[in-house]
């Protein structure tokens, strides 16, 4: 969320940015209603402080005098009531306006209307020649008897899936090595978050309500998270934090559930796309400074990169055009690995930054050193994301034979070099 002064400062620029995200947005009726809402509020502040006086008088009047005043003190009670009836409808319109304001795309945010439009700016690695039709991960699993994808759709339904033996080592083996690099990295706090969030932390991080469609809903109230980051940037909500503490580094795992309701008809088979997954988030939450916040984002990206490299994966990074921006991000990076089978970049990780829009939401604030208080930025990026990250894995590792080799990281944790087919 902006800032109701920033916006009527600067109602042009946000509308450019609206548009270059291509958001549907009014700022002009939102500028309307908050000129309503300023003048209801000013009348009854008048009226409140009519009242006070009154109260005054009427302490002091006698007889007659003082049922007038009385009287008038009614009338004047009546008019508040009303006043604040409509405060509350306009209140109603202005916060629900305010939440469809999109944060500004930053200047070196591409023009363009979707991922189509993304803009390369790193390649890493050479991709892999494997002398042989490269086989998809599902092929390549289901031969091996390391994932069930029948019997997943079976018990969990469209989209569900197994991990047996190999397979489900090899992603125990995958959180355990983003756990171990990033407890030998330092300078982030290990956290395991809840899946089941309250309303409040997804209406913060602006997964509400643009994005419910896409949410499981309880019978509680309560929503699942697609992403470590709710439950993260909830842990602080409320609060006035230390500077001192900052930057304030979290390294988040949490299951993660997602509807994938506006995904009919894509990659409807396999592990790239499903209901039920796995995420390790880091997030930041720093100085109210634009130059920190660039800093942190390019940390953040070369922290997953640097994880990639070491399992020797092929991947370049884009930078996401305006159109592929969320509603409260500045700049956002997709890191996209090497898919054999597709013989195209898939995107594994993302990585963002938001300046204050969540934490402005949230109430997330410190005071400065000259004692002001100011709402923290914050960041956030895929660490990981099984099981879409095994199916690259595998894809890259497959073998002539149909085996897969294990990642050279990756062998300590696995116990064995070849993932072959099951004895017997």
């Amino acid at each position: 969320m902006l800032d109701i002064h920033f916006i009527r400062e600067n109602a042009e620029i946000i509308k450019a940015g609206a548009m270059k995200k291509h958001i549907d947005v009014d700022i002009d009726r939102l500028i309307a209603v908050d000129d309503e809402r300023k003048k209801i509020r000013q009348e009854l502040d008048i009226k409140r402080a009519e009242q006070n006086r009154r109260s005054s008088e009427i302490q002091l009047a006698k007889g007659g005098d003082r049922e007038k005043v009385i009287e008038q003190m009614q009338h004047l009670k009546a008019g508040m009531a009303e006043g604040e009836e409509q405060l509350k409808k306009v209140m109603i319109e202005w916060q629900q306006l305010m939440l469809m304001v999109p944060n500004i795309p930053d200047m070196s945010v591409p023009d363009g209307e979707s991922d189509a439009d993304n803009m390369e700016v790193k390649k890493w690695g050479t991709l892999p020649d494997f002398g042989f039709t490269p086989k998809n991960h599902v092929d390549l699993m289901t031969a091996l008897d390391i994932a069930d994808f029948e019997r997943g759709t079976k018990v969990a339904g469209f989209r569900g899936y197994f991990l047996k033996g190999d397979a489900a080592l090899l992603s125990y083996a995958l959180w355990h090595f983003m756990s171990d690099h990033f407890v030998k990295k330092g300078g982030f706090t290990p956290m395991i978050v809840p899946s089941l969030v309250r309303r409040e932390s997804f209406m913060g991080t602006g997964y509400l309500p643009q994005s419910e469609e896409d949410l499981y809903k309880t019978q509680d109230g309560e929503y699942l998270a697609g992403t470590a980051e709710v439950a993260t940037m909830g842990l602080h909500m409320n609060e006035t934090l230390d500077a001192k503490q900052f930057p304030m580094k979290y390294f988040s795992f949490s299951p993660c559930f997602r509807r994938e309701a506006g995904a009919h008809g894509k990659d409807t088979k396999g592990l790239v796309r499903v209901h039920e997954f796995f995420k390790f988030e880091q997030v930041i939450l720093c100085e109210a400074s634009h130059e920190a916040s660039v800093a942190y984002h390019e940390e953040l990206t070369a922290n997953a990169e640097e994880m990639i490299q070491l399992l020797k994966i092929p991947y370049h990074v884009v930078v996401n055009c305006a159109g592929d921006l969320g509603l409260g991000q500045v700049k956002k990076y997709d890191i996209e690995c090497w898919m054999p089978s597709e013989g195209k970049y898939r995107e594994t990780h993302s990585s963002s930054y938001f300046h204050d829009f969540q934490t402005r939401r949230l109430n997330i604030r410190y005071r400065d050193a000259q004692g002001e208080l100011k709402f923290a930025h914050s960041l956030n990026n895929t660490a990981l994301a099984t099981p879409r990250f095994l199916a690259v894995l595998i894809e890259n590792y497959q073998q002539s034979d149909g085996t897969i080799k294990v990642p050279d990281a990756l062998v300590p944790y696995v116990g064995k070099s070849i993932i072959g087919p099951t004895a017997g």
